[in-house]
């Protein structure tokens, strides 16, 4: 009987519309700040370097490590359905071969861009769509020339 309820209160904190997040995703955390009775919205932005327990679960949690100036890190773990979170954007993402990404808690900001390397796939898309393209059929090309004319008179 109580772990049906348990189960009733989970599934209510699960928050929808959540982006998939991968290690080495660079994102840009929007969190809400208490200050006194106001409250304000700001954000962090860095590297995933490790996601815990997965979306589905109430106890999800990522890590997202910025570096700062002078080479100094930061690192902050929200869990994932937290109300403190207002949004998660996206802003790149890299292929890596492992989950957790720790071993760049030892290196430099240009260490770091060296190792996580861009997608190639944002490329071929680019490639494709400008393929996809449709192109004007001979009666189109008329209609606008028709168009034209009758603009310029």
């Amino acid at each position: 009987m109580t772990d049906i309820k348990i189960l009733e209160f989970q599934k209510k904190q699960l928050r929808t519309g959540l982006p998939e997040l991968k290690a080495g995703m660079k994102v840009k955390v929007w969190y809400k700040i208490k200050e006194g009775e106001k409250t304000r919205t700001t954000f962090f932005e860095g590297i995933i370097i490790a996601t815990k327990h997965g979306a589905k679960n109430t106890n999800g949690s990522f890590t997202v490590r910025k570096i700062a100036v002078g080479n100094i890190g930061a690192e902050i773990t929200w869990p994932l359905h937290s109300p403190v979170i207002e949004k998660i954007e996206i802003i790149n993402t890299v292929k890596t071969r492992r989950n957790k990404l720790y071993y760049l808690r030892e290196r430099s900001r240009k260490q770091v861009k060296a190792k996580l390397k861009k997608k190639k796939i944002f490329k071929e898309l680019e490639v494709v769509a400008e393929a996809v393209e449709p192109e004007e059929t001979p009666e189109e090309s008329e209609q606008t020339e028709a168009t034209q004319e009758t603009q310029k008179e």
